[in-house]
């Protein structure tokens, strides 16, 4: 959260928007772009569509807002791009875009700011899993257009349901995160967010290969305001990310952040060889007033593997460095688009590709 940011519990929308009347307060109006970044999603693209119209839809009609869906398809392999061609078809107030192939969250993200700003006064960035409370929408919107924040965004403050052994490491990650780095990646953030046109932009002008949108958010500042809600379990269909993609994308988040783990290489680094040169005395002293004595061997393998073990690990540590350093410097886009359908806005780069480095 940034500096002056507040935290609040979930409210139902009904009484958000009935509290901004008591105060007086005039609708925000304009028009609400919802990105819906989809990875084979067959079964859900449909409810989410009927879900967030049920919970959301009469709230925003009420505060005079448009909503928008724009989904993106990151290179689904089932009938994901199939069931969004046919809401885009029947639902006017539906678009989609679709890649040439899976390029990660991350870029869908980003391809799906990219053309919603061209359309929308106020974006959004849901999970298509209902993981996300669409109750949430109208309360977080009102906080965005009524200037408290720039960017009002939800997190859970429970895991019920989820495997108590991914809690735990997901505590951890944001505890480490927000120590190494210095940003305040709230414990349970989500991507969902309500965003204002401006705070997209500055997501926007960061074009790094090597993306991770709850730094990202963090970092370009701006006030934020926090709205709480129980963890809801996924509404359909399997999650595609598992321990492993998890444990990477913390890794890839770390990493994309902070220089700390290079820091850290060079101070155990520096305590070994200070202990090692304490040992050489030690060695030298002993061996003048008690003679040289053989040493066994296994207490020799053990330190020779210790250190083994170190080198190869700070090498792999620099070697992470060095290989996003490789991505970026090869100057790829983001996404490359296959596909758009309904009503989206412009996006900059090259004809059929996007999200080039500036």
């Amino acid at each position: 959260m940034s500096p002056g940011g507040g935290e609040c519990p979930a409210q139902a929308a009904p009484a958000a928007i009935a509290g901004a009347e008591r105060e007086g307060e005039t609708p925000p109006g304009g028009s609400l772009v919802v990105v819906v970044p989809c990875y084979n999603e067959q079964d859900t693209v449909g409810l989410f569509y009927r879900t967030i119209h049920e919970a959301a839809g009469s709230s925003l009609k009420a505060m005079d807002v448009a909503l928008h869906l724009l989904f993106v398809d990151d290179g689904s392999s089932d009938e994901t791009l199939g069931r969004l061609r046919e809401l885009a078809q029947a639902h006017g107030d539906v678009s989609y875009v679709s890649f040439s192939r899976n390029f990660g969250k991350e870029a869908a993200m980003y391809a799906g700011l990219e053309h919603a700003l061209g359309i929308g006064d106020y974006l959004a960035v849901m999970d298509v899993d209902l993981q996300d409370p669409p109750s949430l929408l109208p309360q977080m919107l009102q906080r965005v257009a009524s200037g408290e924040c720039d960017r009002a965004a939800a997190r859970r403050v429970s895991r019920k349901g989820e495997p108590a052994l991914r809690s735990a490491f997901a505590r951890l990650f944001y505890k480490v995160m927000s120590g190494m780095t210095g940003l305040d990646v709230k414990d349970g953030a989500r991507d969902f967010s309500v965003m204002s046109r401006r705070f997209v932009q500055a997501v926007l002008e960061c074009r790094e290969y090597n993306r991770f949108t709850k730094g990202l958010f963090e970092w370009v500042g701006f006030r934020v305001e926090w709205v709480e809600f129980q963890n809801v379990e996924r509404a359909a269909g399997e999650t595609s990310w598992s321990f492993w993609s998890l444990a990477s994308y913390a890794l890839e988040g770390i990493i994309a952040y902070t220089v700390k783990p290079l820091e850290l290489i060079v101070a155990v680094g520096l305590v070994f060889s200070a202990l090692s040169i304490l040992l050489m005395v030690v060695i030298f002293v002993r061996a003048l007033l008690f003679g040289d004595r053989v040493a066994g061997w296994p207490s020799m393998m053990v330190v020779i593997l210790l250190g083994v073990g170190m080198i190869t690990c700070a090498l792999g540590v620099v070697g992470l460095y060095v290989s996003k350093i490789y991505t970026e410097v090869k100057g790829r886009p983001l996404y490359i688009l296959a596909e758009l359908g309904g009503e989206v806005g412009e996006a900059g780069g090259d004809a059929g590709a996007g999200g080039g480095p500036s």
